[in-house]
């Protein structure tokens, strides 16, 4: 389930405690994906990201195979559903930065502003699923949780609808957007027709048999 939980304090640790739980993760790592501490204090790692994008996202169509044509260099288009992505990142990154990130390796061309991160952990038998603001740091919280995804792991999503700030973006973004609702709705309304020809195709079909001379 999703909840908007309290925010957990983030513990600020020593370089000693740092290097002792780095040693500790790498040491439970099972794919490779190991921590590295600089001598600057500053650790870099990999986290995995899953993308549950329900609305397609804008890319540069020179990039991808896009389904619904916006301009002549972008294109609406859809992520496979559940695709995870891999991220090499460092301690200071935030949550911002790490949305950025991820953008940038799809050439995505939408506002960040649309999308939010998650993470999704296993507490007492259930699954939760909380929002990240954007200053928090998703390496130290793959730290603090150990490598194990089914402990805890991240999920991109967009905003619900009420929470984007539609200002933030610029006209060119908005009109997109509108050409893409468009298109769903114009989807929708020709798969409900279909169904609906199809009911009423079987109901004249039964109607021609009952009033069949006999």
């Amino acid at each position: 389930k999703d909840v908007q939980k309290e925010r957990e304090p983030h513990v600020y640790l020593s370089k000693e405690e740092v290097k002792e739980k780095i040693q500790s993760y790498n040491s439970s790592v099972t794919d490779k994906l190991k921590m590295t501490l600089n001598a600057n204090g500053i650790y870099t790692g990999f986290i995995k990201v899953q993308m549950e994008l329900c609305r397609p996202i804008t890319v540069q169509s020179s990039q991808s195979q896009g389904r619904c044509a916006l301009s002549n260099n972008e294109t609406a288009f859809y992520l496979p559903d559940g695709c995870v992505n891999t991220l090499h990142i460092s301690s200071t990154n935030t949550v911002r930065e790490v949305i950025e990130a991820l953008l940038k390796k799809f050439f995505v061309a939408d506002n960040p502003a649309k999308f939010a991160l998650y993470k999704r952990c296993h507490k007492e038998d259930q699954v939760y699923t909380c929002k990240l603001s954007d200053r928090e740091h998703p390496l130290y919280l793959r730290l603090v949780a150990g490598p194990r995804t089914e402990m805890l792991s991240f999920v991109l999503r967009e905003h619900e609808t009420g929470e984007v700030m539609w200002e933030a973006f610029s006209i060119p973004e908005l009109q997109n957007f509108l050409r893409i609702l468009d298109k769903e709705e114009n989807d929708q309304l020709q798969i409900l027709k279909n169904r609906y020809a199809a009911y009423r195709g079987k109901l004249e079909e039964a109607l021609r048999g009952v009033l069949k001379p006999g």
